[in-house]
């Protein structure tokens, strides 16, 4: 899923470029000295796995190592970070529920985890331990994991999926799973992309958002439950600057700061006060001045302009320190300036450049050098000699 913490085109609007500025300041920026260049600049959850985007390019990954998702070459559950084997140069992140993506400045994608949907794009079945390439993209710009499948995004304003494809997700008119990324092809002049459980997510230049896959749930936002394999336009939105994708839900962020939702809310994870499911966007009114969104399997998170963090849904794992119907504003962080949501737990990265966690944890995914759920937030182990250096 799109459980990383960039998600919106910081040109559209003055609103988001200065949310943009003020949050690359407060990553590099810390007392008015520039931080060496080594510090977190990016984090993102897998399905129960965890990684983190460092200044010097490198990815550190921690957590279920089942299917190789960690990317250290071997298959053995972390619970503290190790370093991804055999990439540099990256730019971007993101986690699926087995696997793992990256971007690298050259602008190809880097692929590694478990491929029996294909979701590694290197035109086999086999599972790896370490990244390989995916086949047929250059020039990428973003990128974005669902569930079992991926988007990447071209300068062109083009989308790019492949992996598992049983509810359309790819947007091919098709079911048919794909082994390399195909163009997706009525969509253009695309800024960003997102990837839910069964479902994808894109938002065009004009602040539209367009959304294709799984709707069982509603979580296309077109008025119907109807499933669909090519992009349709979600209903009543405009102005949009992010999106995410949770399990079978969706988010957007206006350019206002506003947050709507939709999709699946048996567990409150849309955030109205109810557990009625929505095929159309509902407005979440307590939330305002909103510069990040992100979704989990059955939660949803939101970052405010000022460093503090808003939970709700459901909180069987403690993912949200507070399982609640209605967003809470959590008074146990601050200063904040990346958010990012696993299946179960949630991540979150300060202004100090500190990682902290909390939620399932039975495969470590809280890096925290221990297994088993916390029920409350957890400093990620950094000590390890080479991640802070």
């Amino acid at each position: 899923m799109n459980m990383k913490y960039v998600c919106f085109n910081p040109v559209r609007n003055i609103f988001s470029l200065c949310c943009y500025r003020a949050i690359l300041l407060s990553l590099f920026l810390i007392n008015g000295e520039t931080k060496a260049a080594s510090e977190v600049q990016q984090i993102s959850g897998g399905g129960y796995h965890s990684l983190a985007l460092k200044s010097d390019g490198t990815i550190w990954a921690w957590g279920l190592n089942k299917h190789g998702q960690l990317g250290d070459g071997t298959y053995k559950n972390r619970s503290k970070p190790v370093k991804v084997n055999g990439i540099d140069h990256v730019v971007e992140i993101a986690g699926g529920v087995w696997h793992s993506l990256a971007l690298k400045s050259d602008g190809t994608v880097w692929a590694w985890g478990g491929n029996w949907e294909r979701q590694l794009g290197d035109d086999t079945t086999k599972s790896r331990g370490i990244p390989a390439k995916v086949i047929g993209l250059e020039e990428i710009t973003a990128i974005a994991c669902g569930g079992l499948h991926n988007l990447a995004l071209k300068p062109d304003g083009t989308v790019w999926t492949w992996g598992s494809n049983g509810h359309g997700q790819l947007g091919d008119w098709t079911t048919k799973n794909h082994a390399f990324p195909t163009r997706v092809q009525i969509l253009n002049n695309i800024t960003a992309i997102a990837g839910g459980g069964y479902h994808s997510l894109a938002l065009k230049s004009n602040g539209t958002v367009w959304a294709w896959g799984s709707n069982r749930r509603g979580q296309l936002g077109d008025g119907t439950d109807k499933s669909r394999s090519a992009p349709f336009q979600v209903r009543n939105l405009h102005d949009v600057v992010a999106i995410a994708g949770g399990g079978d839900h969706s988010l957007a962020l206006q350019s206002d700061g506003t947050v709507w939702t939709w999709g699946n809310n048996e567990v409150a994870q849309l955030g109205d006060g109810t557990t009625t499911n929505r095929n159309t966007p509902v407005h979440i009114p307590v939330l305002k001045e909103i510069v990040f969104i992100a979704g989990g399997i059955w939660h949803s998170m939101a970052l405010e302009s000022d460093g503090t963090v808003w939970l709700w849904g459901r909180n069987e794992f403690s993912q949200l320190h507070d399982g609640v119907y209605l967003p809470e504003q959590t008074n146990l962080i601050n200063n904040v300036v990346a958010i990012a949501s696993g299946s179960y737990h949630s991540l979150f990265l300060r202004s100090d450049h500190s990682l902290w966690s909390c939620g399932n944890n039975i495969q470590g995914q809280l890096g925290d050098g221990t297994v088993g759920n916390k029920h409350t937030l957890v400093p990620v182990d950094t000590s390890a000699p080479d991640f802070s250096q």
